[in-house]
C-alpha cells in the first residue's frame, strides 16, 4: 500500500525506518526518503500519505511494536529483524500478487506504475505535474511510466 500511495521505489521504501512515519507516537501525514536513498542521489522527496497508506501503516506499526521494533528499527522488518533485502521484497510482493490473481511481468516497480496511472488519471493527464508527483527530472522518464492504450490513440486520430 506504501508504495503504491507514495510512488517511492522499492529501494526507497525498504530504506525507511519506523521513526521516518511514526512521529508523536502518530502515523505521521507525509513521508520522506532522504537523498542518499533516492536513485540517482540528487535530492531526497517528500510525499503526503494518502489515507489509505496512513491506515495500513498504523496496523503494521502496532506489528512492529509488538515484535520490539525501536524508532531506528527498519519499517519492513524480516523475521530475522534486519531490514527486508530487495530479493525478499520482490519474492513477498510476487506472492501477494499471485494471491490475488494478478499474473504477468509484475515486480517490485509495478507499484510505482501504479502510483503514476493514478496520479497522471487525476492530474487530469497533466505530464508535467505527474513528472513532479513521481520526482523525475525528464517528461520522457515519467511517459515511460504511463501506458497508453493503442485503442485510446487510434479513437483519438480517428475523431480529430
Amino acid at each position: 500500500m506504501l508504495g503504491v500511495r507514495t510512488g517511492f521505489r522499492v529501494s526507497e521504501l525498504l530504506s525507511l525506518r519506523v521513526a521516518d512515519v511514526v512521529h508523536g507516537g502518530e502515523v505521521a501525514k507525509f513521508v520522506g526518503v532522504q537523498r542518499r536513498n533516492m536513485k540517482g542521489h540528487i535530492e531526497g522527496r517528500t510525499v503526503p500519505l494518502h489515507d489509505e497508506a496512513r491506515a495500513a501503516l498504523a496496523v503494521w506499526v502496532v506489528e512492529l511494536d509488538a515484535r520490539g521494533a525501536a524508532a531506528e528499527s527498519p519499517l519492513f522488518l524480516s523475521r530475522e529483524g534486519g531490514a527486508v533485502s530487495r530479493t525478499q521484497a520482490w519474492a513477498i510482493l510476487t506472492a501477494a500478487y499471485r494471491a490475488a490473481g494478478v499474473f504477468g511481468r509484475i515486480g517490485t516497480h509495478g507499484m510505482r506504475k501504479t502510483f503514476a496511472a493514478r496520479v497522471y488519471e487525476r492530474l487530469d493527464h497533466d505530464l508535467i505535474r505527474t513528472q513532479k508527483a513521481m520526482g523525475h527530472r525528464s517528461l520522457s522518464s515519467t511517459a515511460a511510466y504511463l501506458s497508453f492504450a493503442e485503442s485510446e490513440v487510434d479513437a483519438a486520430i480517428i475523431g480529430a
